[in-house]
């Protein structure tokens, strides 16, 4: 059962797992507002999407005071959170700090974003929390820039949460918070990566295949998080954990289904 308390409960996750620095950096800064409890996946789990895990049992390893280790996968590790390891029903899901954007259609696949609509489906404030790192390329990692803004807007949500169901989807360039110049409300962009099957073969002649080329952005759209992550900016979106398209279901409207 949930009980009332003064500070409030927030519930950290992720889909980079219970070691990541990302997540490191979010319990630190988030315990100036309130109770952290963290329920993040045992092992590596990006590009999940909103998995869950319904043939095995999932568990939940103690890794500390308040800290909880899940064998599953990021939406296993909120709804357990959630439902069943939280003392009480907490105030703002996070999740996060991933190592790399989620940005256009990124959200499609992201275990980031999916552990975040967890929580908003839950009617539970909800935020996810991704830094821009190319990972070929940069070696400083400015995680504590990510964490700061994070507060920020965590701070916005105990005060004023967004409409239930709505995920608020934060991107932040790699770079020192002095070197970014702002944070901008952007909508979804619509970029996608290339298509790359790279087929390859084991010591016994078998195929096997690597999945996935390079991002790409599509259009010009100069409001999308895409765009102003380019330029420098931090991005909030809101995404809505419903999937119903309103002008889809005008279209069919006029289908003839008889």
């Amino acid at each position: 059962m949930f009980m009332s308390t003064e500070s409030p409960l927030l519930l950290l996750s992720n889909d980079d797992g219970i070691d990541s620095p990302g997540l490191r950096a979010l319990e630190e800064r988030l315990s100036e507002v309130g109770q952290i409890l963290v329920a993040a996946p045992q092992l590596q789990q990006s590009a999940q999407s909103h998995r869950f895990t319904l043939a095995s049992p999932v568990r939940a390893i103690p890794r500390g005071e308040g800290r909880f280790a899940v064998t599953g996968s990021p939406a296993d590790a909120v709804y357990l959170g959630l439902h069943g390891l939280c003392p009480r029903r907490p105030a703002v899901v996070i999740s996060g700090i991933n190592r790399g954007s989620n940005l256009g259609r990124d959200i499609l696949y992201s275990g980031t974003v999916a552990a975040a609509t967890e929580g908003a489906l839950a009617g539970v404030p909800a935020l996810a929390v991704s830094l821009a790192i190319d990972l070929d390329r940069d070696r400083e990692r400015a995680w504590d820039a990510a964490a700061e803004l994070a507060l920020r807007v965590v701070r916005r949500l105990l005060r004023d949460p967004l409409p239930e169901g709505t995920v608020a989807n934060l991107n932040v360039p790699n770079r020192p918070l002095a070197e970014i110049p702002g944070m901008r409300r952007t909508r979804q962009g619509r970029g996608r990566y290339n298509v790359a099957v790279d087929v390859r073969r084991d010591s016994r002649g078998s195929p096997y295949y690597w999945l996935g080329g390079d991002r790409r952005v599509v259009g010009a759209e100069l409001d999308t998080d895409e765009a102003w992550v380019g330029r420098g900016y931090a991005t909030l979106t809101a995404l809505s954990a419903e999937r119903h398209c309103v002008e889809g279901h005008d279209l069919l409207g006029d289908w003839e289904l008889e």
